[in-house]
């Protein structure tokens, strides 16, 4: 399954990071596995020490906050985010309420494609302290490896997910 990622300077010193990959698995289990906010700790990779500190399970709904701790080039990060929007199955919004960018908005989306898989999409929007330099030096290579593991493990996950389903029915 190809991957398409990008990273571009949009007119407001904001990037905007876009993400798409198909996974095999339908819409619903595939929301159902986004709508599980202790998968992420399935498809953040390990060097960023993700662990998420609010109660689990957690209630995803719009307003939902979520505590995480990280570390970033080998210091400890605390972020939280916020549940903006929240329209199953198709969308939901994540905006940093506290934590490491000046600003991040993160919109998933969910479709379906002409043979039944789910076309996933991610549009980041973010502003990092000190602009341009920072994001040259750090941010966008770090994103993009994050998403490359993170698009890699949600497609093993949902495609063993389908199997074991199909094993099921």
């Amino acid at each position: 399954m190809e991957e398409q990622l990008s990273i571009t300077r949009g007119k407001d010193a904001c990037y905007e990071l876009r993400s798409q990959i198909t996974v095999e698995s339908n819409l619903s289990d595939t929301f159902a596995f986004f709508a599980n906010a202790e998968n992420l700790n399935l498809i953040t990779p390990d060097w960023l020490k993700f662990t998420i500190v609010s109660d689990t399970p957690i209630k995803m709904s719009s307003g939902t906050q979520i505590e995480y701790r990280l570390k970033i080039h080998s210091f400890p990060v605390k972020w939280r985010s916020e549940i903006s929007l929240w329209d199953p199955p198709h969308r939901f919004v994540d905006t940093q309420v506290k934590g490491p960018y000046l600003m991040w908005s993160h919109m998933h989306t969910l479709d379906v494609s002409p043979d039944g898989q789910t076309i996933v999409n991610d549009y980041v929007k973010y502003k990092v302290l000190f602009g341009r330099l920072t994001n040259r030096l750090f941010v966008a290579r770090d994103l993009r490896r994050i998403f490359r593991y993170r698009n890699d493990a949600t497609q093993k996950a949902l495609s063993f997910e389908s199997r074991s389903n199909s094993r099921i029915k």
